[in-house]
């Protein structure tokens, strides 16, 4: 409409010396990606009128003339027809789309049993909510576990993967008693998955920690397999939690020789940051690492919170957002009163 109205100025100001009005033909076409299909064809008969009236000052147009641009207004509103069509289409399967991603990974809740969660996810694919990283934590019979993993691969490719081992942690929460356990059933998961595949991925593993906070006890046991260590905020000094690391899951080395279980007591106020490597292995113009552990004491004091500041501060470090999927999931438990239950 803008274009419409500035053409229509520029040729009524110098109506001798320039011809500016078939130029309006092709703002039909134009106005197919904005308008709709009854609103182009409210835009073309404007312009037939324009260009078909001499009286009006805009343009002298012969019947030829008329006719090839009565053409493009019709294909215009054709072409707006189908563009709103198209539209609608991809908005719904967006909105499935998002759905189905949104049952693989639901955003885990403020408080899971006697623990407070924060958690961040973004995938490096654009327009994906689901990558090659995951997050969940669950409460079940052996007190609040968690666990964050990288798989292989990244993008909706490595969806698949994700949904295994989100369900089978799920299962193991409940039916495991120990955390090596745990372990173990998402590395048969991953390992049967590769088996089974009608093209075979010898290479398909995942790194991943886990966290469980046993009912009745002020301390964290962490399995770590492969995987980044967990970061201890005390306070404001931060540490990495010494975690032995066992294999990779996927690869099937965790039935004869489980990883081992590291306990850390824990005091009132301690917060436990676990990560995938998309947020350390970020870099920025000059390409060096991004350094989460001494960025932790600063973004603690940030009101908005300690994982929406690490991401707001990432994105800066890196310009823009790192180029791998990024899965951030701090954990704090309650302070536990003696000889009662948990307080806050």
């Amino acid at each position: 409409m803008v274009a419409l109205l500035v053409l229509c100025f520029i040729q009524w100001l110098t109506p001798g010396t320039a011809e500016l009005g078939y130029f309006l033909a092709a703002l039909p076409a134009v106005a197919a990606f904005s308008y709709g299909a009854v609103g182009t064809a409210v835009f073309a008969a404007v312009v037939l009128i324009l260009l078909g009236v001499p009286q009006l000052g805009v343009g002298h147009a012969h019947s030829s003339d008329l006719a090839t641009v009565a053409t493009v207004g019709l294909l215009s509103v054709v072409i707006a027809l189908v563009r709103r069509r198209r539209d609608a289409q991809l908005v719904t399967v967006r909105t499935v789309a998002e759905a189905a991603q949104m049952a693989v990974l639901p955003p885990v809740p403020e408080q899971v049993g006697t623990v407070r969660c924060a958690a961040l996810y973004r995938a490096a694919q654009r327009g994906t909510l689901v990558g090659g990283d995951l997050y969940d934590v669950r409460v079940g019979p052996y007190g609040v576990r968690a666990v964050v993993a990288d798989v292989q691969g990244h993008g909706l490719t490595a969806v698949g993967t994700v949904v295994a081992l989100l369900g089978a942690f799920r299962e193991a929460v409940l039916d495991d008693p120990e955390l090596t356990g745990v372990a173990a059933r998402l590395d048969r998961r991953l390992t049967a998955d590769a088996a089974s595949d009608s093209t075979p991925h010898p290479e398909l593993f995942a790194t991943a920690v886990l966290l469980e906070f046993p009912p009745g006890l002020d301390l964290v046991r962490i399995v770590s397999c492969g995987h980044p260590p967990v970061l201890l905020l005390r306070e404001f000094e931060v540490s990495e939690v010494k975690a032995e690391p066992g294999p990779p899951l996927g690869l099937g080395l965790t039935g004869p020789t489980l990883p081992p279980v590291t306990e850390l007591p824990l005091l009132p106020g301690d917060r436990l940051l676990a990560h995938t490597d998309g947020v350390t292995e970020a870099r920025d113009a000059a390409g060096y690492f991004y350094p989460l552990a001494t960025r932790l004491p600063v973004l603690a004091a940030d009101p908005a919170g300690l994982v929406p500041a690490v991401w707001q501060d990432l994105e800066a470090f890196t310009r823009g957002g790192p180029g791998d999927d990024v899965a951030l999931l701090m954990l704090s438990p309650e302070r536990r009163l003696p000889g009662g239950p948990p307080g806050p």
